[in-house]
């Protein structure tokens, strides 16, 4: 082909859902298949060549300026690896408090005093304050980077395999917290993951990605125990299941 030619790969082809508010939708499936494309494309991170995102049924990429700043406070992502999205230097209540201040929301002493009051949200004692993220362990690391991407007071929080460097009792932790942070504010969550164990015990509903589409979804003990797609019956025999959470 000419040098000069883009040739386009589609990671996500035709991929349609809705997430309602205070609703956990699990996105599932193998490394590959378009998961982090899609929540990357959900969030902005990667652009789109076809298709749309509604936000309250507006549309993000007509959106410019201050309406498009705005959306995008709507919508928050907390990542795989909590200790890579951390500024090292900066101290926890810091770190919690920096987005009001990039946004312009609060002064200095207001963006510390939502920090503080975040940080009990998420089980972080106020002793935390001024510990370096590498003084933390990983599931302390992870309740920052949570209360960080809720400081700005999101209506959706997407989770990229937020948990899945975490083993099993940190996880549940974590999976339990952004339950109770769920029903606190009412957020919608979008959980990616590649184990549909703990996508089935956590989300409300389930979508199967596989080469960049849906192929099957529906309610997560469903999935589990009646898989239809052979993707899906891969994923039950490789996912060893958590508790289910109360």
């Amino acid at each position: 082909s000419l040098p000069w030619r883009r040739r386009w790969l589609k990671s996500i082809d035709g991929v349609n859902f809705r997430l309602h508010a205070a609703e956990t939708l699990g996105v599932v499936g193998p490394s590959g298949c378009g998961k982090s494309t899609l929540c990357r494309a959900l969030i902005g991170l990667n652009s789109l060549r076809g298709g749309s995102v509604l936000l309250q049924g507006r549309d993000l990429q007509q959106l410019r300026g201050k309406e498009l700043r705005l959306a995008r406070q709507r919508v928050q992502m907390v990542f795989q690896d909590p200790l890579a999205c951390l500024n090292p230097a900066m101290a926890v209540q810091d770190a919690i408090a920096d987005p009001l201040l990039i946004h312009g929301l609060a002064s200095k002493a207001g963006a510390r005093s939502q920090a503080v009051a975040l940080m009990e949200a998420v089980g972080l004692a106020a002793g935390f304050a001024n510990r370096l993220p590498r003084e933390l362990s990983g599931g302390q690391q992870q309740r920052v980077a949570i209360a960080r991407a809720l400081v700005l007071k999101p209506s959706v929080l997407l989770c990229d395999e937020s948990v899945s460097m975490l083993d099993a009792e940190v996880q549940a932790d974590v999976l339990q917290l952004l339950r109770d942070l769920q029903q606190q504010f009412g957020l919608g969550i979008i959980f990616v993951t590649h184990d549909l164990g703990v996508a089935s015990g956590f989300c409300h509903r389930l979508i199967v990605l596989d080469q960049g589409k849906i192929v099957e979804e529906g309610p997560g003990d469903l999935l589990l125990h009646q898989p239809e797609a052979a993707i899906t019956r891969e994923l039950v025999a490789a996912s060893p299941r958590l508790p289910q959470l109360v």
